[in-house]
Parts: C-alpha cells; structure tokens; sequence
C-alpha cells in the first residue's frame, strides 16, 4: 500500500504534472506535438531541449536573424514572456 501512495505520489508531483500548460502553447504543438514530440518527420522534437537554446532559436526568430517561412510568423506572435514560458515547458519534458 506504502509503495503504491509514493509511486502515486510521484507521479503527482513530478515536474511535467505540476507545470501549467504555457497560454501560447497551441502555437507550437500544431507541428511540434503537445508532448514535444513533432507531428511529422520534418519538425523537430522540442521536448527535453535546453531552455537556452529554445530561447536563442525562437528570438532569433522572431527577430528575423534566423530565416525559415513557417517559424518566423508563428515566433513573430510570441512575446519574450511566451518564449520564456515555452522554453522552460519544453525543456522540462523528460525524453
């Protein structure tokens, strides 16, 4: 019974469990799933990331330093506080 409370437990406050969904989270799981994990071959796995690189890349985005049609109008809506909040789910999902 102990064991099952503690591995219940855990599960409960694991960090995945216990973080909210970011606001803007849609805006990338369309292609990079919910869970991270993208929908197709051609989008990249965000989930377990490094929250700097996610930032780096997503700015680099949205400030037109990196080129690419799809990512530049979807980082272009985000606001550094979206880009922070997206980073730091993505990067907390365990791989």
């Amino acid at each position: 019974m102990k064991k099952a409370i503690f591995v219940a437990l855990m599960f409960v406050l694991s960090p995945l469990a216990m973080a909210k969904e970011p606001a803007k989270l849609a805006v990338c799981a369309a292609c990079h799933g919910k869970d991270g994990v993208g929908t197709q071959g051609k989008y990249p796995n965000l989930a377990g990331q490094k929250k700097e690189y996610l930032v780096t890349t997503l700015t680099a985005f949205k400030e037109g330093k990196r080129d690419n049609a799809e990512m530049k109008p979807m980082a272009a809506m985000l606001s550094p506080a979206d880009i922070e909040e997206l980073a730091t789910y993505f990067s907390g999902i365990k791989k």
